[in-house]
């Protein structure tokens, strides 16, 4: 039996958990979803109705998606991507920084001040540029964890107004994520698939 892994091509969360699978070599059964249209198996497994899960094959779930990436990572670890887990930075990038992300990029949700939160957004990225001037990655020379832990989040920021983006004084930052999104494990994980239906045929992915 293989394990199931529910996902949203662009949602941050699933991109980072694919990140994990697709460098651990782990195989699933991947399931592309549609947000307005959540799978009843989905939601039975974990009825809080977001992206990732993982429905693991013995019946277990994880549906934290730092928690897939660990659990694949400890599975199978090819570039030591576990030596580079900062857990600190991790748990800032989802709270502090994803608070500001979420403002800057839906107000209207929000009722925020969305210049205000560019700016406490744009603070924050500041502490990337100087771990960035230390190595070309977030923990060392080497891509790990911390990376691709943060790196959809920066993504998603940046394209807000790619423009603007490119003119901060960022250019370390600007150029790990330009890295990173140029890379062929990116290009893994962003590959197409129709939304699934109980009707279709296993996919296993990557």
């Amino acid at each position: 039996m293989v394990d199931t892994l529910y996902t949203f091509r662009r949602c941050p969360y699933a991109m980072r958990a694919r990140l994990a699978l697709a460098v651990s070599g782990v195989r699933v059964e991947v399931r592309e979803i549609r947000l307005r249209a959540k799978p009843e198996a989905m939601l039975a497994a974990s009825p809080k109705g977001t992206v990732p899960v993982l429905v693991l094959a013995g019946g277990g779930v994880i549906d934290q998606s730092i928690d897939i990436m660990r659990w694949a990572l400890h599975r199978h670890d090819p570039e030591a991507w576990l030596d580079g887990d900062d857990t600190a930075l991790i748990a800032d990038c989802d709270d502090r920084f994803k608070h500001h992300l979420d403002r800057t990029k839906y107000p209207e949700r929000h009722g925020s001040d969305p210049v205000a939160h560019r700016v406490a957004a744009v603070e924050w990225l500041g502490l990337l540029e100087q771990r960035l001037a230390r190595h070309d990655n977030l923990c060392g020379t080497r891509r790990s964890l911390t990376d691709s832990a943060i790196m959809p989040f920066v993504r998603q920021f940046a394209a807000i107004d790619p423009d603007w983006f490119a003119q901060l004084p960022l250019p370390r930052v600007q150029d790990w994520l330009a890295r990173h999104l140029q890379s062929a494990l990116f290009e893994t994980v962003m590959v197409r698939f129709d939304p699934w239906s109980p009707k279709d045929a296993p996919i296993h992915w990557p």
